[in-house]
């Protein structure tokens, strides 16, 4: 017998007894694959197939891992999915080894370079922004009537200012301000306002009678002695809606004209600050763009820059390939406590990790979490991961940090634009049209069937992998250049192309009252 042409089935570890089906027509019932056996029903592109007889109970084996045990017996050629397996327990948090040692300094990669705007605190923007924070959401109609009008009536009288955007959100009154857990998007708010894409130059809008003041979301320097940048919406010398708007117009256009003043200049790579998420994944994605994304995020550390990684969902049940690549025990004790944090969060909310991953995700082939997780933390690539960061806090030092989120995408997202990155990298293998207008968003897609299909709203293409036209190495590289292209404003990425740009959504576990 010989095998069907134009079958093409990836193995990612010689150990796996299941393959990916790569090719976009899915492999047909009776086709030949390797070892001459037969396809014993269709399989569609991305799903798994069986490249051995597994019995009842046994390991089914991807990326040399267990991803599950067979529910009854699968044969060779067998379609294996979501139906025939097991899930698997967690890995046990309190048996996961600690590394015994620092680990040793990456080589370094010298000489790259963007085009950004520095601000006074040291940090690097990509974009030259206005910023208008909200302290609840009472004024979030107000705020974009506000962004609305001053597009129109003073952005075009500020050519170097980008944009202006309300960061609006659903916090600030009818909840327990004091709770514990409150601190989580109160942080977030703060820490949102201070990233470095809008140059420091923040307007706040308050309503006046919220429980979360408009006035602690500014974290004062020293030498402040007067809040000018906050506008209460209840302040009783302002006489009817124009009014209002003419107070804030005012305001805005004072920062307006120092955010024009600033300037690109050559910044050093390490002064880059990338969060690197997926969503809407397939079973491609642990295969082509998150191996790429895992390379370029290896150079960007190389290059004395910042990564952060996210998700813990879909970190959990990979965590014990994470925890020996901290830098010293104590990073690894902070890694595990997240972990056992978002374990209890979602006990109290009689949820566990089986609601994870999504219909979609199994359409595209991912059966389970611990499958999902595998292909998911590859993003982190290979560097040692230095810190890990609290939902909401601000990243503390250069290189790979885990910065503990929801795998939810614009929980995430928020999150990661709070802790302070200036440059986003989003993959996905169904398809999103995932945006944030404060930061570039680099759309790379994980087969080229979507990518194709989506040519105007993804922005790379990693399927050209699975198809072996080009290497993970190649693609890493692409990414790379494509990142300090962004960065510097000289090329724009997909979603702002087209002005597609969602929301902000906070991370809030504590109670509603």
């Amino acid at each position: 017998m010989k095998e069907s042409k134009g079958n093409i089935i990836i193995q990612v570890a010689e150990i796996d007894n299941v393959g990916v089906v790569a090719n976009s027509s899915g492999l047909q019932e009776g086709s030949i694959i390797r070892n001459n056996f037969r396809v014993l029903q269709r399989i569609p592109m991305g799903h798994k197939i069986a490249l051995q007889n597994i019995g009842v109970g046994e390991k089914i084996i991807r990326y040399g891992q267990t991803i599950g045990y067979a529910k009854g017996t699968i044969p060779v050629g067998g379609w294996v999915n979501e139906t025939n397996i097991i899930l698997p327990d967690p890995p046990d948090l309190e048996s996961i080894p600690f590394p015994e040692s620092d680990k040793p300094e990456t080589m370094p990669l010298e000489g790259y370079t963007f085009w950004g705007y520095r601000n006074k605190d040291g940090s690097v923007g990509t974009k030259n922004m206005l910023g208008i924070v909200t302290s609840v959401q009472c004024v979030a109609g107000f705020t974009q009537f506000i962004v609305n009008r001053i597009k129109k009536d003073l952005l075009p009288k500020f050519p170097n200012v980008d944009d202006v955007v309300a960061l609006n959100h659903t916090y600030g009154c009818g909840v327990a301000i004091n709770a514990p857990a409150a601190i989580i998007p109160i942080k977030t708010i703060q820490n949102l306002a201070t990233n470095p894409n809008f140059g420091d130059e923040i307007l706040v809008v308050g309503l006046g009678c919220e429980k979360l003041r408009p006035e602690s979301l500014l974290l004062q320097k020293e030498g402040d002695s007067e809040i000018t940048n906050i506008m209460y919406m209840q302040d009783e010398s302002l006489s009817g809606f124009e009014s209002l708007v003419g107070q804030v117009m005012k305001m805005a256009e004072t920062r307006l004209e120092k955010l024009n003043l600033r300037k690109r200049e050559e910044c050093p790579a390490s002064e880059l600050v990338v969060g690197m998420q997926c969503g809407g994944s397939d079973a491609f994605s642990g295969i082509t763009a998150n191996p790429v994304v895992g390379f370029a995020t290896d150079l960007i550390v190389r290059a004395g820059g910042s990564v952060l990684f996210s998700e813990v969902t879909e970190v959990r049940d990979a965590v014990h390939l994470l925890v020996p690549r901290t830098i010293n025990p104590e990073v690894g004790k902070a890694l595990i406590a997240e972990m056992k944090w978002y374990d209890d969060y979602l006990a109290r909310g009689d949820a566990d990790r089986s609601a994870n991953p999504t219909p979609g995700n199994k359409r595209g082939g991912l059966s389970n979490i611990v499958e999902k997780a595998l292909g998911s933390i590859v993003k982190s690539g290979t560097s040692p991961i230095v810190d890990v960061l609290k939902p909401g806090e601000k990243i503390r030092t250069k290189g790979l940090t885990f910065a503990a989120t929801p795998a939810s995408d614009f929980v995430c997202g928020t999150l990661q634009l709070a802790s302070g990155m200036n440059m986003h990298v989003f993959t996905t293998g169904r398809g999103t049209p995932y945006g944030l207008s404060m930061v570039p968003v680099i759309k790379v897609g994980s087969n080229s069937t979507l990518s194709k299909r989506w040519f105007d709203l993804i922005d790379l293409d990693a399927g050209q992998i699975a198809s072996g036209e080009k290497t993970i190495e190649e693609m890493g590289w692409e990414l790379f250049h494509l990142i300090l292209e962004v960065a510097s404003g000289t090329k724009k990425v997909a979603c702002d192309k087209l002005g597609l740009h969602n929301d902000l959504v906070l991370f809030n576990p504590g109670p509603v009252t």
